[in-house]
């Protein structure tokens, strides 16, 4: 069966960047499971997915655009060291969740610590990053009527 819309997906991989450095992989873990056509995994790799079958390897290269985009400045913000008093050794580096009205939880990570402030980045960390994923398709079959009303599989 090949991999298309309203499709279980089950594949194992690992993820480098352009310096082939680990950045992840399923190895030593269950396959990565998705429901093909609901945008759950980037769009570079769901494209790469698309027709392929159970038993297919293949290494895709995806670039910053059509995986976690390019950095935006607008998600970058200064804010007063006053704000983050509660947060013990505060640390370059450090990821802080925020929650707006509306309830979106936003990862922020401190990438500059000021004599008064620090610089916070909501920019997903891979952003900018071209991805190359090496990929083994373990399985495809079609969803359940339940797993296409839900968006996901289950």
């Amino acid at each position: 069966m090949k991999i298309a819309n309203t499709h279980v997906v089950s594949f194992h991989y690992k993820l480098t960047d352009d310096e082939g450095t680990t950045l992840d992989s399923s190895e030593g873990r269950d396959p990565l499971t998705y429901l093909h056509g609901t945008g759950s995994i980037i769009p570079g790799l769901e494209a790469e997915l698309e027709g392929r079958e159970a038993g297919d390897r293949f290494t895709a290269r995806i670039e910053p655009k059509d995986a976690y985009g390019e950095p935006d400045p607008n998600l970058v913000q200064e804010v007063p060291l006053s704000m983050l008093s509660a947060i013990e050794n505060l640390a370059v580096g450090m990821q802080l969740q925020s929650q707006s009205q509306s309830g979106h939880v936003q990862v922020l990570t401190v990438a500059e610590l000021r004599d008064e402030s620090a610089i916070l980045d909501a920019n997903h960390a891979l952003a900018g990053v071209a991805l190359t994923f090496d990929v083994a398709v373990e399985g495809v079959r079609e969803a359940t009527e339940e797993e296409i009303a839900h968006g996901h599989a289950h």
